[in-house]
């Protein structure tokens, strides 16, 4: 099982992916258009031409995972651009559901305050 938590990275290539491609495909669009290694721990997230289906490829230390998902009817909200795009663990969710992304207010990413030591 694949679980996304808010301190993973999400790369969401914006350009649609021709599905006939297998993991080794979308690897080598992860190295060469993201500009990412698919070794890092970083979640992919790829559409399809006509925006009805999504996959997500991810390494979980041990291998590759790609989960894929077509939707029965409608389109997958998607990023215009021509270049990767950053999502946050909840609107790569709000994706996945077929919801805007976009839309939603999403919190300031969790920053950890400087601690000092007590040392004279």
């Amino acid at each position: 099982m694949i679980q996304i938590t808010a301190h993973m990275r999400i790369l969401v290539a914006t350009a649609a992916v021709d599905f006939r491609k297998g993991i080794d495909g979308l690897l080598k669009l992860c190295r060469t258009v993201l500009e990412a290694d698919p070794f890092s721990g970083t979640v992919f997230v790829f559409t399809n031409k006509n925006r009805q289906a999504l996959r997500i490829l991810v390494y979980d230390g041990q291998g590759f995972w790609l989960c894929h998902k077509r939707l029965s009817q409608g389109r997958f909200f998607w990023p215009e651009g021509d270049g990767p795009m950053t999502l946050s663990a909840q609107q790569l969710q709000m994706l996945v559901w077929n919801t805007n992304p976009f839309q939603i207010k999403t919190p300031a990413p969790w920053k950890q305050i400087p601690t000092f030591s007590a040392d004279p």
